[in-house]
Parts: C-alpha cells; structure tokens; sequence
C-alpha cells in the first residue's frame, strides 16, 4: 500500500490524534481518580500508585492487582494474573499493525504499549490508513490523563480520614461488581463464565487447595477453557444441523 507524502508528514496528523483522544482523556479521569484514591486505601505509596499508571497503563489489570494486593498475593500470582486479562491486547496490537502505516519496529512498539480498549476503538473506526503520529497523539493524552488523575486521586485519599480510607476498601469490589453487571444483562455466556468461575473458586477455596491469588488464575482459566468448549461443541453441532 503506497502512502503520500502529505498524509505521512503531515503534522496536522499529532495534533488531529490529540482531539481524538480528548474524550478518552475526559472519560479516563473519574476512573484513574478512583484507582489513586483505592491505592492509598490499599496500602502503596504515591510512587508506587504513579509508577504502577506509568508502568502497566491498564484500568483493569490495576484494579485488579489491587484486589490480589489486599489479599496478600505473591507477586508472581499478581503478575500472571494481569497478564491474563491484558492478552487480549495482543490481538488488538495486531490488529492495528495491519491499518497504521508502516514504520520502525521502535515506534510501533511505543504506540503499542499505549493501546487500550479506548484508543484501539478510537484508531479502529478511523477510516482509511492511520499514520503514526495521529496514533501517538491518541496515546499521549489518554496516558497523561490516567497518570496523572491516579496520583491526583491518591493525594485526595490521603487527606481523606482514616477510618474512611479503610472503608473505601469495600469500594474496590463495588467497582467490579459495577463493571460486571452491564456484560450479565446482554450476555448468558458472561452470566454462565462468571458463575462457573465462583464456583470453583469457592470449591478451591473450602478445600484450602492453592493460595488466593492463584485460586484467582486457576479459576479464571478453568471456566474459561471450559466455557470456550461447551460453545465450540455448540457450534459444531449446529454446523452439523445446518449442513
């Protein structure tokens, strides 16, 4: 695919991805807030809180990490575990390699580093070829805001009373309940997932078989894998069917 010069180098290009990453920047702030002030309430630091934004950049793995931190987590576990739900992020990269233009390995690994569910869409649904810089713009301001509003969020923790900041502990598993709720309404498949991985986990737990955190990733994995077979036997039945 040949690219013209005007859409490579234009540097309208940056600043036209920064617009289009403004909405992510304004949707990030209330969520990045609210992981700052749950990590001051979880026990880190402030370095600690903008170096886990700076390093990770992934809403829900830090969430996540969070809860396995309050538990008491080995950080092995912590570490699979984000690595889990971030793999989809594998895809997307990949994804997107086939529709920003074509540029140094170093490049697209920076901007890849910044692809989240926000900035993929925002790059997505963007017609015809994307070039770098408007990607890097995107990036940018979705990662400033995030990292940023989580220290923001930390110091308001940190002024916040002592018997609320250890009530806020309650509110980081408000969240994923809030997070969870929308996907049960539109999806049996998520309702059957979430359920199954409760109950094993439940079952690992009441057995005392493994530590928390790795009862976390062996019951994630287990329903998933075994979610994933019941709808592949689903399908092949119904090709069957329909043949």
């Amino acid at each position: 695919m040949e690219l013209s010069t005007e859409n490579v180098y234009d540097s309208s290009s940056f600043k036209e991805g920064i617009k289009g990453g403004a909405s992510i920047a304004i949707g990030y702030l209330p969520i990045a807030l609210t992981f700052g002030l749950l990590a001051k309430t979880t026990g880190l630091s402030f370095l600690d809180t903008v170096m886990m934004s700076l390093v990770v950049f992934a809403g829900a793995s830090q969430y996540i990490a969070l809860s396995l931190i309050a538990l008491g987590s080995g950080v092995f576990e912590i570490i699979f575990t984000t690595f889990i739900v971030n793999i989809r992020h594998l895809l997307m990269s990949a994804s997107l390699n086939e529709k920003v233009e074509d540029d140094s390995l170093l490049k697209k690994a920076v901007y890849a580093f910044g692809i989240t569910d926000e900035t993929f869409s925002v790059a997505a649904i963007k017609e015809g070829t994307v070039s770098t810089r408007y990607i890097f713009g995107v990036t940018s301001i979705s990662y400033a805001s995030w990292v940023v509003n989580s220290g923001i969020g930390f110091l308001i923790g940190a002024n916040l009373p002592q018997t609320l900041q250890e009530g806020m502990t309650v509110a980081l598993y408000a969240m994923f309940v809030g997070l969870l709720v929308p996907s049960l309404k539109t999806s049996r498949k998520v309702l059957f997932l979430a359920s199954f991985s409760a109950v094993i986990h439940s079952i690992l737990a009441v057995l005392s078989i493994l530590s928390t955190g790795w009862r976390i990733v062996a019951a994630t994995l287990l329903a998933s894998v075994v979610v994933e077979a019941i709808e592949y036997v689903k399908k092949g039945k119904g090709n069957r069917n329909g043949e």
